[in-house]
């Protein structure tokens, strides 16, 4: 398993920049915008993603499912959100660097795992809510290829072991949402992997009235 997680921190970097680059684009009146997950705002997508990167750190240095799952609404943000998540990701980013890291097991809400494969997680997810936010205020959707392949490629080692995954025949998507209709085998490979986490791919929403086919959240997903 550890060769599908190759480079996983450094795909976890680039993950990491597609979502900034999007969260830059963020205009003042869009932050209480609708999202295509059901429950959040921009703001709150934002949010999510600023304290599971503060969260996974946390995991390395020996917090527990329980917390993860308490800490994951408090706000992380305050008065910057872009400078909090650039925080979140060099914080999130350093302590997988630390020496023993990738080995150490943590205590995911979903399963132990180790670090390596909890990064990957990390990563996979990034990438989504990346799609999520692009979508969200009208800006670009393509997502990186590599990544995209990487992730469509590996899904079932990112994933291997946890009490419910996107891609198990009896999940029961309490945490990852159910794929909606159907999606031609000719699709673009980017609209196969939204499809399979729940996203409806296709004609960009550029609109806050126009945000609909959303999927529930990634409840223990961060």
């Amino acid at each position: 398993m550890t060769g599908s997680f190759d480079a996983v921190a450094d795909r976890f970097a680039v993950s990491s920049q597609g979502f900034a680059g999007r969260l830059r684009a963020v205009l003042p009146g869009q932050w209480s915008w609708p999202t295509p997950c059901t429950e959040w705002t921009v703001r709150d997508l934002v949010n999510h993603m600023t304290r599971g990167n503060l969260s996974y750190a946390r995991l390395l240095q020996g917090g527990t499912a329980a917390e993860f799952l308490r800490c994951r609404d408090e706000d992380a943000l305050g008065a910057d959100p872009v400078g909090a998540y650039t925080r979140s990701v060099r914080a999130c980013a350093g302590a997988f660097a630390a020496r023993g890291a990738p080995d150490r097991m943590v205590d995911y809400p979903l399963g132990m795992i180790t670090g390596r494969q909890a990064l990957a997680v990390r990563t996979a997810d990034s990438i989504i809510h990346t799609w999520d936010l692009a979508r969200a205020i009208g800006a670009d959707e393509r997502l990186d290829p590599d990544l995209v392949t990487w992730v469509g490629g590996h899904l079932r080692q990112i994933y291997a072991g946890l009490a419910e995954t996107p891609v198990a025949a009896n999940t029961t998507h309490r945490f990852f949402a159910a794929p909606r209709g159907e999606l031609d085998d000719d699709a673009p490979r980017q609209d196969h992997l939204l499809h399979l986490m729940g996203r409806t791919p296709g004609k960009q929403v550029t609109s806050q009235h126009q945000v609909d086919h959303r999927p529930s959240r990634s409840r223990a997903s961060a």
